[in-house]
């Protein structure tokens, strides 16, 4: 599937928007003008606490890393009597720390995705010019512990699991590589270097042993990357916030509608002319409902808000229109981009909402489980002097991001909702 490819660029597009507005927000600025027609008049208690952020957010974070993955396939991947001409093992390779938190000074814990930006390629198998690509994916939960040399700099080491997914192929009617799916250790090290109050610059190199049974090499992956940590805001720029007046809903609730009548042009336009969203090879005819909810939890002075939400909904396949549900719980960064009187208008993303879905076979194409995950991205207003009234365009997809060796994913075509915001 070519959507998995477009990772890097939805990962680094997604997190540079977001630290850099966060980052920014964090910044002296000048004193705020008195509230104009576009803001509020009052501020509620609520709105005051969410200027700053909530416990489950303060001291936590989020890291993108950049750097060369090592694992020597060989030969002895292949099954008996399978010979291969050459094999390519592209070296570059990203992770991003989803959520992570630090506990005091010494001890962090952080879950993280990490993938090759190109998959192993084995070339001229059985004497032919057939090619075939092997799919690594890893999702790890791992504990650092770190011991300061400095104001600045820190050493570290970092221990946990990973969980390997490995996608091989057949040759004819037979496995070639096997595909594979097991936990195993992992372990590292490295050092950290802070920027200032909420980045750090972080250099490190994790270690995932072999897997002699499912013959899988060992994986080395030296990257470097930088942390954004969310540290509690100092108590003058809550009160410059919180003057500021800016109207952040509280509560979303929506109702959509999503049909394949007018085609995939929007999905194939972000998927592929604009590559920075996923593609999927299950393809949704239409929505038959389609609920959600949001709650803001974090908003800065004007532009960005953090919100995390819950969804419902059911759909119908393109193809055999095979009827399956979704329930999704996620996170929402919203960047308001334009702020008038009458409307302030936003684009917002959301990646990796744990979801459940209801079919593991959609379309007569494997899901790879009941669990997988929901991406969305969106354009939308809210309307009206104290900005009530939501119209949203909607692209939502479906994958388990490769952590199970099936992963057809699904996309949704371009869904229009309307929401009620207080």
């Amino acid at each position: 599937m070519h959507h998995q490819r477009r990772v890097r660029l939805l990962v680094s597009a997604g997190l540079a928007c977001f630290l850099s507005t966060v980052a920014s927000a964090q910044e002296p600025v000048p004193a705020p003008s008195p509230p104009t027609a576009t803001s509020s008049s009052a501020q509620s208690p609520q709105a005051e606490r969410r200027v700053q952020y909530p416990t489950g957010l303060a001291n936590s974070f989020v890291t993108m890393n950049v750097g060369s993955i090592g694992y020597a396939f060989s030969e002895q991947q292949l099954a008996p009597g399978h010979t291969v001409g050459s094999i390519e093992a592209p070296h570059t390779a990203a992770s991003v720390v989803l959520f992570g938190h630090h506990f005091g000074r010494h001890v962090s814990l952080q879950g993280s995705y990490m993938r090759p930006i190109k998959y192993v390629r084995y070339h001229d198998l059985d004497g032919t010019d057939v090619s075939q690509t092997v799919w690594m994916h890893y999702g790890t939960v791992t504990a650092l512990s770190r011991m300061p040399v400095s104001k600045r700099l820190s050493i570290f080491g970092e221990v946990g699991l990973a969980i390997t997914s490995r996608r091989g192929f057949a040759l004819g009617d037979r496995p070639a590589v096997t595909n594979a799916h097991f936990a195993s250790a992992l372990f590292g090290g490295g050092i950290e270097y802070r920027l200032n109050t909420t980045l750090d610059l972080v250099v490190g190199t994790s270690v995932i042993p072999a897997r002699t049974e499912d013959h899988n090499p060992a994986t080395i992956f030296t990257s470097a990357g930088i942390r954004f940590n969310m540290r509690p805001l100092p108590p003058e720029r809550v009160a410059e916030i919180v003057a500021a007046g800016y109207i952040f809903p509280r509560t979303i609730v929506q109702v959509g509608f999503a049909t394949a009548a007018f085609g995939f042009s929007a999905n194939r336009f972000f998927h592929e002319t604009v590559p920075i969203f996923w593609g999927g090879d299950v393809k949704v005819r239409r929505s038959v409902v389609s609920l959600q909810w949001e709650r803001n939890v974090f908003h800065t002075k004007k532009v960005f808000a953090v919100d995390f939400g819950a969804s419902y909904s059911e759909w119908r396949s393109l193809q055999a229109n095979d009827g399956f549900r979704t329930l999704s719980i996620f996170p929402v960064l919203r960047f308001n981009v334009v702020r008038t009187r009458q409307a302030d208008a936003y684009v917002s993303f959301s990646e990796a909402g744990p979801t459940y879905i209801s079919r593991v076979t959609i379309d007569g194409r494997a899901m790879g489980g009941h669990f997988t995950f929901q991406d969305f991205m969106a354009a939308g207003m809210f309307i009206g002097p104290r900005k009530r009234f939501n119209v949203e365009f909607n692209l939502n997809h479906y994958s388990n991001g490769n952590l199970m060796a099936d992963n057809a994913g699904v996309t949704v075509p371009l869904a229009l909702k309307l929401g009620y915001a207080f």
